[in-house]
Formats: C-alpha cells, structure tokens, sequence
C-alpha cells in the first residue's frame, strides 16, 4: 500500500491511494485496535444505537446481510 520505506504512513501517500484501497487499510487499522489488549469503552450514544439495530435485526432476522457482501458491494461501487 501506500507505506514508505521507514515503515509508517504518510497522509500524502494515504490519500494517493484508491477509496478501496483506503477502505482496506481503515479495516486494516481497525483490526489491529480489536485486537489490542486494551479495552476500549462504547460511549452511551455507541451502546443504544448497538441496541436498536439489535431491536431491529430481532424483529427482521432474515433482513441482515454478512459483512463481507456488504463490503463488496460497497468496494464494487468504488
């Protein structure tokens, strides 16, 4: 991707890149926040918009898509 030979990103290089290649690489960096051994707490607003779309997937189950259909229409859009 858009890394420099030093190892680290630059925001100029970062923007050079694609939209797909730049939906990616935020995926990238936000696997890499999960899976830090840190937690990081939801904010209120962050917990009741989890609990209405789990109100709303409840009442529609076979409404919800996998992410990865969804993300490949997004990226086939791009």
């Amino acid at each position: 991707m858009a890394k420099e030979q030093s190892g680290n990103y630059s925001l100029e290089n970062i923007k050079n890149l694609s939209i797909a290649e730049r939906i990616l690489l935020v995926e990238e960096i936000w696997d890499s926040i999960l899976s830090s051994t840190e937690e990081v707490p939801l904010s209120n607003d962050q917990k009741k918009e989890l609990n209405s779309r789990f109100e709303a997937y409840k009442k529609n189950p076979d409404e919800i898509k996998p992410w990865n259909e969804i993300r490949n229409k997004i990226i086939n859009k791009l």
